[in-house]
């Protein structure tokens, strides 16, 4: 850590602030959204960024997956957030060259990267501070849910090779972790043992209130998914579990098809399930438009393999949505408690159960469900701690000692 990081933390919450500077760099930011919850929380945080913390962001010049840059953003600076952000198109080498000198011109006193092993925005970055090619003295990794069990068993043979080389040059670093739950944290100790982890929650911009319960509309269950749609988030399960529920039910796909071949299989499955399961693929949402969209359905299906945070629980549940999730997220204690259903036994018999619960439900019965979702999502935001996390990495006594 450096002296003025340091002095930042010695000067605690009174008088002048020493000013820190902070280089993030993620793959994908405003104004896209195809990356579902990290572009929300890098988005909140630089929101409430402390006042004597200057960020600078470098970012993708396109949405995930899309192949057209955002008109006129490439290439350029832009002031955000009270943060300037840079919008870089990777295959130009004179955009990377100005970047460059741009970033050479300061000392920072955080490298805050959204990803353990993005190729471009992880390892180049980090590899540069370990090269001196920018000067950074502490490195803050938010894996952002990727060492979850769920996400190694994805690719699983890759990740174990790159981990093997990433642990000691990570070690041989000034490296923090940035984890959104205990759960979190525990994954990242589980494959970085000696890891300093930061646990912070404060990554949304969600209504202090809950959106009032409507009383659901005559005739089937509407059951939503909102999400990218990936091996990850898992909505193949859903759909192999749809036949065995019974009852009609009308089940929307809400998301990016970020990936072509998952989402052939799970065309197949649509195909074969019988006439009273109506299932509709709706497009893509813009993120004003999700709130809205889950305040219409009697409940979220979310059989994800693992969220750090869970974007899209959150959402729902502030939408008075019951959310019917696997216990793989760190919603398990306010879905028990009123906020919907956990998904314990994840395979398609146990999931057909669940869904089967809400299906069977009395109109009534669906409201109240819908009214203890909104208690749940009011309950979880009294509680919740509002700190910064570049506030509380900076001012630990962990950052005081380095």
């Amino acid at each position: 850590m450096t002296s003025r990081a340091r002095s930042l933390a010695a000067t605690g919450m009174e008088g002048d602030r020493v000013r820190v500077r902070v280089l993030a760099t993620c793959g994908c930011f405003e104004p896209g959204f195809r990356g579902g919850g990290p572009v929300r929380s890098l988005a909140a945080i630089m929101a409430s960024l402390p006042g004597h913390v200057d960020l600078l962001l470098v970012t993708r010049d396109r949405d995930l997956g899309s192949a057209q840059p955002y008109p006129g953003l490439s290439g350029r600076w832009v002031d955000r957030y009270r943060s300037r952000i840079f919008y870089l198109d990777t295959r130009r080498p004179g955009q990377w060259l100005r970047l460059w000198r741009a970033l050479r011109r300061d000392e920072y006193d955080l490298l805050y990267v959204n990803s353990l092993w993005a190729p471009v925005f992880t390892v180049v970055p980090v590899l540069a501070a370990r090269l001196r090619l920018i000067r950074a003295a502490t490195v803050l990794i938010a894996p952002r849910g990727e060492l979850s069990a769920g996400a190694l068993s994805l690719k699983a043979g890759k990740k174990r090779l790159f981990l093997r080389w990433w642990r000691p040059f990570l070690r041989g670093m000034d490296t923090v972790w940035h984890a959104s739950t205990r759960h979190e944290a525990t994954d990242i100790r589980s494959a970085f043992p000696w890891a300093s982890v930061e646990i912070n929650q404060d990554q949304s911009q969600l209504p202090a209130e809950p959106m009032p319960a409507t009383e659901p509309e005559a005739g089937p269950a509407r059951l939503v998914f909102i999400s990218r749609i990936s091996p990850k988030k898992n909505l193949e399960l859903a759909l192999r579990a749809l036949p065995l529920v019974g009852g009609r039910i009308d089940f929307d796909i809400y998301g990016p098809r970020e990936d072509a071949a998952y989402w052939a299989r799970c065309e197949a499955l649509i195909a074969l399930l019988p006439p009273t399961v109506r299932v509709r693929y709706r497009g893509e949402l813009a993120p004003a438009a999700v709130p809205g969209t889950f305040h219409a359905y009697d409940a979220f299906v979310f059989p994800t393999l693992g969220e750090n945070f869970g974007h899209a629980i959150a959402e729902s549940l502030s939408a008075s949505c019951p959310v019917i999730c696997s216990d793989t997220t760190p919603w398990t204690d306010v879905l028990d408690k009123g906020g919907g259903q956990v998904v314990r036994d994840l395979t398609v018999d146990g999931l057909a159960a669940a869904l089967r619960s809400v299906v069977s439900m009395s109109p009534d019965a669906r409201l109240r469900a819908r009214l203890a979702a909104g208690e749940a999502y009011r309950r979880w935001q009294a509680q919740s701690i509002k700190i910064n996390i570049f506030e509380q990495v900076l001012c630990s006594s962990r950052a005081v000692g380095r």
